[in-house]
């Protein structure tokens, strides 16, 4: 019983720490995009007229937009809340685009490792992998030749 109640408040601790890392994510998700883009080297431009404070607000947020000037691509991508666009060319986009390639595969790893740690997996419940097992790795016959440890 003492074992299900276990189970039980780990279930919930799991649930608990997803939900407040998905609510953390929101802004942390904004703050990694902006680091990642000056990081690229795109520069941090601020709206100075109405104009261009309208044209800010008509962007969508974290989104990278091309625009086209003078003949050149440029890679803009809005920040409202911050009133600030990041600005920058071909080459600091290909940079932000490994930035985030980067941060994916970490992501990905720490997940992995964090799904395997052996704490909470409790292996120690899981009492053997099957049937006629008996403690874990000690199987009959496995590891021993004639009754006799090796």
């Amino acid at each position: 019983m003492k074992q299900k109640r276990v189970s039980v408040m780990m279930i919930g601790a799991t649930v608990l720490l997803a939900l407040m890392a998905g609510c953390a994510t929101t802004t942390t998700n904004t703050q990694d995009t902006a680091s990642m883009l000056v990081a690229a080297g795109f520069k941090t431009i601020t709206p100075k007229t109405a104009v261009q404070q309208q044209k800010l607000h008509q962007l969508q947020t974290g989104q990278v937009a091309m625009i086209q000037k003078n003949g050149r691509n440029y890679y803009i991508v809005a920040d409202p809340p911050q009133n600030v666009v990041y600005v920058g060319g071909p080459t600091e986009y290909q940079g932000y685009q490994q930035l985030r390639a980067q941060r994916h595969l970490t992501q990905e790893n720490l997940q992995t490792a964090e799904m395997y740690q052996d704490a909470s997996m409790q292996w120690s419940t899981w009492g053997g992998w099957g049937v006629g097992w008996g403690r874990m790795g000690h199987v009959a016959g496995v590891g021993r030749v004639g009754g006799v440890g090796l």
